[in-house]
């Protein structure tokens, strides 16, 4: 196991800690957490829960990611989706370009399509806008049937046609195919946006919003949460202009959910709240909706558990019986907004709302009865099983603890090997076990631990 002692979440709090001037009991003292967990947590000896880090990042003042390692740069570069970021970075600076497939400036430095100077474009320099006409050349459009294709600037596709495409981008990173889907995105985004600026439609600005909302989770997913956050404003830009007050309160939903993994509660329930402001203006006749029901319901899950990381059990409770009620009129509907919303998916939260608030007994209880529907998204499934061996671990169950976290690997890959829960966790069960299976060390070996 490579480097196992300087990879764990507790090596670099104690290294943060000593950098701040803080001994352990000083900063200790400053969190809700006792002075002999954070020792054995500094020591490799308890695991890093995703509250306790947050907690100390706060206390630190610094970012999260320092204490989860993330983005892991190195196994990035050896799945080769480090440089596939980039690409989508530059894309995503597209957005104010009335139409990225024609960029030519005439003689007195004005652009030919819209007659503004560069200057008036955020004042970008000559470099600066040769760059942007070069991301824009070198995104090759995509084409209907494949993703990773191309297809000539002057064949134009349907709206429909790529509505039809966003949503197939949506399907492969809920597969966890993120390389597939990150490698299709840079050129899909460039050729809505080109798009979106020539019809102003508002069905292409949906579509847009919806290939910002992939760039989000292909982001998240792989521990670029700077670039996660830019994606998020430019879906706000996009539901804007697409007057869609459900896509803005999906937006909401997800910035909320950034504010849980840094740790602020309030200000993710104030997020939340928002999004239901945005719900409530929708016309009358759209408020009993499956779609709106959907986003509303989801709504309340994203609420659960940032009330679990602020232990708050009532408050939990509350918002999972507000989901429970909604899911109840909806059913399954994974593929609204693809959020995976339904019965399943309160059941499923249920089990992460009681691991965030430590009750490991009743979450490992709660996800004996958990009933994962058939064609459910890879994603949410390895994402539950990710929960579920932090629950078995926690509660002494290693073996059911290292299987769990094989089965997610099982079902995505590429998901469970950049998730720090799943990092974390076999960290965890390394250091309970002074000869590690065979099981055990390959997939810390694979995990690059």
């Amino acid at each position: 196991m490579r480097g196992l002692e300087e990879e764990h979440a507790g090596v670099r709090i104690a290294h943060q800690r000593k950098l701040a001037g803080l001994t352990q009991r000083g900063l200790a003292a400053r969190l809700p957490y006792s002075y002999s967990l954070l020792r054995q947590v500094e020591e490799g000896r308890k695991n890093a829960s995703p509250d306790l880090v947050s907690a100390v990042a706060r206390e630190l003042r610094i970012d999260v990611t320092v204490l989860t390692g993330q983005p892991y740069v190195t196994e990035l570069q050896q799945d080769r989706l480090a440089a596939l970021i980039r690409p989508i970075r530059e894309a995503l600076d597209l957005y104010d370009l009335y139409d990225v497939s024609d960029l030519s400036h005439t003689s007195d430095g004005r652009h030919a399509s819209d007659g503004r100077h560069v200057s008036d474009r955020h004042d970008m320099s000559d470099q600066r806008a040769a760059d942007r006409r070069d991301v824009s050349d070198r995104c090759a459009v995509s084409g209907p049937h494949d993703a990773g294709g191309t297809r000539a600037q002057h064949d134009a596709r349907t709206p429909a046609q790529l509505a039809a495409q966003a949503d197939e981008l949506c399907r492969m990173v809920r597969a966890t195919q993120l390389s597939k889907a990150a490698h299709a995105l840079p050129a899909f985004i460039a050729e809505v946006t080109a798009a979106a600026h020539r019809s102003r439609t508002t069905a292409l600005w949906q579509t847009l919003g919806s290939a910002y909302r992939t760039a989000h989770d292909i982001a998240t997913k792989l521990g670029f949460y700077d670039l996660a956050t830019i994606a998020l404003d430019r879906l706000g830009w996009a539901a804007e202009r697409g007057s869609d007050p459900l896509l803005a309160a999906v937006r909401q939903y997800m910035r909320a959910l950034t504010y849980f993994r840094e740790g602020e509660h309030t200000i993710g329930l104030r997020l939340i709240d928002a999004g239901h402001r945005v719900l409530s203006r929708v016309d009358s006749a759209e408020q009993e909706a499956r779609d709106t029901l959907v986003v509303r319901g989801q709504l309340h899950l994203g609420a659960s558990v940032i009330a679990a990381r602020a232990h708050d059990a009532d408050a939990v409770g509350s918002h999972l019986r507000e989901a429970a009620s909604y899911a109840r009129r909806t059913g399954e509907a994974e593929r609204v907004y693809w959020l995976s919303f339904g019965p399943a998916n309160v059941a499923v939260h249920e089990v992460s709302a009681q691991v965030e608030m430590r009750r490991y007994g009743k979450a490992l209880e709660k996800s004996r009865d958990v009933r994962l529907p058939h064609g459910w998204p890879m994603s949410r499934r390895a994402h539950f099983y990710v929960d579920r061996a932090r629950a078995e671990m926690e509660t002494g169950h290693s073996d059911a603890a290292l299987g769990s976290v094989v089965t997610a690997r099982k079902l995505a890959p590429e998901q469970t090997r950049y998730h720090p829960g799943a990092r974390e966790t076999i960290s965890g069960l390394v250091a309970q076990r002074r000869r590690t299976p065979d099981s055990l060390d390959n997939m810390a070996a694979w995990l690059c631990l």
